[in-house]
């Protein structure tokens, strides 16, 4: 089994694999590229995110600097806004559903290292040779979700449709749909509904006006 497909498997893989290497050198090259650029290089960038990502939705935007670790193995939605200092560690899949807001320096991660430092250092294959191995957990967020700043999602976690996660916080364990949760470990504050409208905020609101929900 090749070590890429251990990944997708949820087992130990050697993240030293040349193989492995080849894609993280790969991607570490072109997110460099995309940091380099002017947010208004629109045709360079859509050049480099299509050869950086598996997905990368129409009328989405990554403002730069931006960090993917392998970047084939994310695959973000339609419509979707991501500010400075994007960090994806995408050894497993990223999933990012649409119309999502991301806020400065968001950091998705998803290896996972023994936690014994004897065997974080080295643990045998099934051929007896010593070697470095970790493990990856996916992470999927799902549609219309805010991350504030500085938010950490961890390994394995699921963000459900519709969340506010507050600046901050680190995501240790999923998070059900249209929720409001923040916090080190990020938790469950309430649940979102009709009375967070801004139209329950007419000193913020002033003279704009709310769009009729869709039937």
């Amino acid at each position: 089994m090749r070590e890429e497909e251990k990944i997708f498997n949820g087992i130990l893989f050697s993240p030293g694999d040349p193989e492995l290497k080849a894609i993280k050198l790969r991607s570490h090259k072109l997110s460099a590229a995309y940091s380099r650029t002017d947010e208004d290089d629109v045709e360079i960038r859509a050049g480099l995110v299509k050869l950086m990502l598996a997905e990368f939705g129409e009328g989405s935007f990554m403002q730069g600097p931006v960090f993917f670790h392998y970047g084939k193995h994310t695959k973000i939605g339609k419509r979707c806004f991501f500010n400075y200092n994007l960090t994806i560690q995408d050894d497993a899949p990223v999933v990012i559903g649409d119309d999502n807001n991301f806020g400065p320096n968001v950091t998705i991660v998803t290896p996972v290292h023994p936690m014994l430092p004897d065997e974080r250092r080295v643990i045998l294959d099934r051929d007896g040779t010593p070697r470095h191995l970790c493990y990856a957990r996916p992470v999927t967020i799902g549609n219309d979700c805010w991350l504030g700043a500085n938010v950490v999602v961890c390994p394995g976690v699921t963000i459900g449709d519709g969340c506010v996660i507050g600046a901050g916080s680190v995501v240790t364990r999923s998070i059900p749909p249209n929720s409001f949760a923040a916090g080190n470990p990020c938790r469950v504050i309430r649940e979102l509904s009709e009375t967070d409208s801004m139209q329950y905020k007419p000193e913020i609101l002033a003279d704009n006006q709310i769009v009729p929900p869709t039937k």
